[in-house]
């Protein structure tokens, strides 16, 4: 079994065929599958795909581009929408300073006020960080002496130096098909020093297909290749890499329930 730690399945892409493409997930061996909010105001909507079917999960945030645009939600917003049994993490959340869509103070509060939520319910941060590595290392370190409180920075296409930092308070490291693309050589090199008992493996779909597709529509179902890549870079057989990334996954999320064996 995979799981896909981070999708989009609320995106207007999908509505014609959302339930054909959880089925081909599942169909690929994918049997857990995070839809992630980037907009407060989509919540019910990322919700009741959740609640549609057993094997789905969500979290409740605001992304970064959409700080500044979406309501400014408090700690007690965000803890009080965590209280649903299918939300199991708060973001997506963070830093992104190559596109800058909002103001880099609005950033900054709406990324603190997140990791508050993730502290006092301790659910996991969701952390987007992009052009941002020292930022986000600083906040990170200050904010985890204020209190304790896990994460995962997704998608990740930082520097080594923040990935360490990361690992050393405790957070985890996703993948996504960025680490198939023929450019990404830096990033490989940095997957081989990761290890293996923090790593997990997503899409970012509908984003950043991975190879051999990319350039379509990324889905749920694509996450074996990615998974087959960073199996390679490990040097270890792709369903050795799926037993860790999996087990990773339920020992951060720890609210999701594993299925049942089929």
């Amino acid at each position: 079994m995979l799981v896909d730690s981070h999708c989009h399945l609320d995106f207007d892409v999908f509505n014609g065929d959302r339930t054909d493409t959880v089925r081909r997930a599942k169909d690929a061996g994918i049997g857990t599958m995070l839809t992630i909010c980037t907009h407060v105001t989509r919540f019910e909507k990322i919700l009741s795909i959740a609640q549609s079917d057993p094997d789905i999960w969500c979290s409740v945030g605001i992304h970064p581009h959409q700080a500044e645009e979406e309501p400014r939600v408090s700690v007690e917003d965000l803890v009080s929408k965590a209280k649903d049994p299918n939300v199991i993490g708060i973001g997506e959340t963070g830093l992104d300073y190559f596109y800058d869509n909002s103001r880099t103070d609005v950033q900054l509060e709406s990324f603190r006020t997140h990791i508050a939520a993730a502290r006092e319910t301790t659910l996991p941060l969701i952390v987007h960080s992009r052009d941002a590595d020292r930022d986000m290392a600083e906040i990170l370190e200050a904010e985890m002496e204020k209190g304790a409180y896990t994460g995962v920075l997704h998608c990740f296409s930082s520097g080594l130096d923040l990935a360490k930092r990361a690992l050393d308070i405790g957070f985890y490291i996703s993948l996504s098909g960025i680490v198939t693309f023929k450019n990404a050589q830096a990033l490989r090199d940095i997957v081989e020093e990761l290890p293996l008992n923090r790593i997990l493996v997503e899409t970012d779909a509908p984003f950043l297909a991975p190879v051999p597709n990319r350039g379509q529509r990324n889905e749920p179902s694509f996450v074996v290749h990615t998974a087959a890549q960073v199996a390679e870079l490990k040097n270890i057989e792709i369903g050795a890499l799926s037993t860790a990334s999996t087990d990773n996954f339920f020992q951060l999320f720890k609210k999701a329930q594993r299925p049942e064996p089929s």
